[in-house]
């Protein structure tokens, strides 16, 4: 629970820039309507046909630039619309140090945004991969925005890491997010924007993650522990079979029974 806090507190700069462009971009559609509506105030025509030819802008956001977030030092790729800031984070558990690098963007009232947290790894090993991307990935949006989870679905990356993806429902926006699980790393990806808007490249910057000489997946404790289970109950059925071997003999020397029946002869 400690690290969870820790990491909350963590996460809370990026949920506080979330919060206040969300309500930007809850006014821009007043501000966008405000804008036509002030041209559209004088009643003179000419003005009117201008504001007319004001939607006309609206195609901009279509080409929307991406810029490169990463590189061969952080160990992936991903295309972020706008133009990107980095903030990086050390928080130090019982377990040794959270590395936390968060890059993020706003364009035109959409927060994009991009977590690369790295474990130790012997923390990493002893959790369970679904119960780190619910806890430390899903639940954690869902806490810090106060929201409702709308839905989910498993998914891989490289055909090997196991992540989710999933949509939250808030007072701040909705939010379509992705996380994975690579090695001691949690990506954590998200978009947060107004649905009756919507944000036409979220799906594509979502996608866009790529690794770079990703490590391979941690061993974990629950699935070494199980191994030698069966492996012990192995040597038991082979222990049955020499008892067989020595079964004939056995009956005669069942307990101490046919050494008081020689001697009884005798």
């Amino acid at each position: 629970m400690s690290l969870k806090s820790r990491l909350l507190t963590a996460f809370s700069a990026l949920t506080l820039i979330a919060s206040g462009c969300a309500t930007s971009q809850q006014n821009q559609p007043t501000q966008a309507g405000g804008s036509s509506t002030v041209e559209e105030l004088p009643t003179e025509e000419g003005s009117q046909a201008h504001a007319e030819a004001a939607p006309a802008p609206a195609p901009a956001p279509a080409a929307a630039q991406f810029a490169t977030v990463g590189g061969p030092d952080d160990g992936f790729t991903a295309k972020m619309p706008g133009t990107p800031q980095v903030a990086r984070n050390k928080v130090t558990i019982a377990s040794g140090d959270v590395n936390i690098a968060t890059w993020n963007s706003n364009v035109e009232g959409v927060i994009y945004a991009l977590t690369a947290t790295d474990y130790p790894v012997k923390f990493v090993a002893a959790r369970a991969p679904e119960t780190l991307l619910n806890k430390e990935g899903r639940d954690v949006l869902v806490g810090q925005l106060k929201g409702t989870l709308k839905s989910e679905e498993n998914i891989t990356i490289n055909d090997t890491y196991p992540g989710k993806a999933f949509v939250i429902a808030s007072d701040q926006g909705e939010v379509k997010a992705r996380s994975y699980l690579v090695g001691p790393r949690l990506y954590t990806m998200l978009a947060l924007y107004n649905p009756s808007i919507g944000a036409p490249t979220a799906d594509e910057f979502l996608r866009s993650l790529t690794l770079i000489n990703p490590p391979p997946r941690i061993e974990r404790k629950g699935s070494g522990t199980s191994t030698p289970a069966p492996s012990t109950g192995t040597p038991a059925p082979s222990t049955g079979t020499p008892a067989t071997g020595t079964g004939t003999p056995a009956p005669s020397t069942t307990g101490a029974t046919p050494p008081p029946t020689d001697s009884g002869t005798k």
